[in-house]
């Protein structure tokens, strides 16, 4: 079992290396006592973008995989109308266990799990990363993080994280709780093809 997360992190030499150390993690008692199972997150081979989350739901915990719920249903099929198909990009979240009740995690808990992430971002070592809700654009640029001035921000220049190219936007829940005519749908939908458009430009 593993409480020391940035040592066993850190010494992951491949994803599926991680994805083992990861599912013995217990570093947050609670969480760990909970949880049906760690949801680590997918990558295949040579995944240019990374979206990153909050935290598994109840769906994701019975299955083990990120986003199958609705909002990973919503997310589908707002992938593919950028042109991207799911197998193609990577996925993860902030953190790998559900918290209780859906709760939203706490500071302390993104701190313990943060260095599963971190390596998950050297590992995959994508060209665009996008966090997917409030959680995720704090973990990326700190406390107090808002979308929407980060999304006014990044047209101005380019958000940057460790040399990768972020986008912060909404969670696709936040897009169903709004509904079809909400702004989060809008700026999802926007942001979204802006990563083939950079994508698209890196390749040039």
């Amino acid at each position: 079992m593993t409480t020391e997360p940035a040592l066993s992190a850190a010494s992951a030499a491949s994803w599926d290396d991680l994805v083992e150390r990861v599912q013995g993690c217990v570093a947050c008692e609670e969480l760990a006592a909970s949880r049906t199972r760690v949801v680590p997150g997918v990558a295949p081979p040579r995944a240019d973008v990374l979206l990153v989350g909050e935290a598994p739901g109840a769906q994701e915990d019975e299955t083990g995989v990120p986003f199958v719920g609705r909002s990973g249903q919503l997310l589908d099929g707002l992938l593919g109308d950028a042109g991207l198909r799911r197998d193609q990009v990577a996925v993860a979240n902030v953190l790998k266990c559900r918290p209780p009740a859906n709760r939203k995690p706490r500071r302390t808990e993104v701190a313990r799990c943060r260095p599963w992430l971190d390596r998950q971002l050297d590992l995959v070592d994508p060209v665009v990363v996008v966090a997917l809700g409030g959680t995720a654009a704090e973990w990326f640029v700190g406390p107090g993080a808002r979308i929407a001035a980060l999304r006014d921000q990044g047209r101005v220049a380019p958000l940057l994280h460790r040399g990768r190219r972020l986008l912060v936007t909404y969670h696709p829940s936040a897009a169903i709780r709004f509904g079809p005519q909400g702004a989060p749908l809008a700026a999802l939908r926007e942001d979204l093809a802006e990563v083939v458009r950079v994508l698209a430009e890196v390749a040039r």
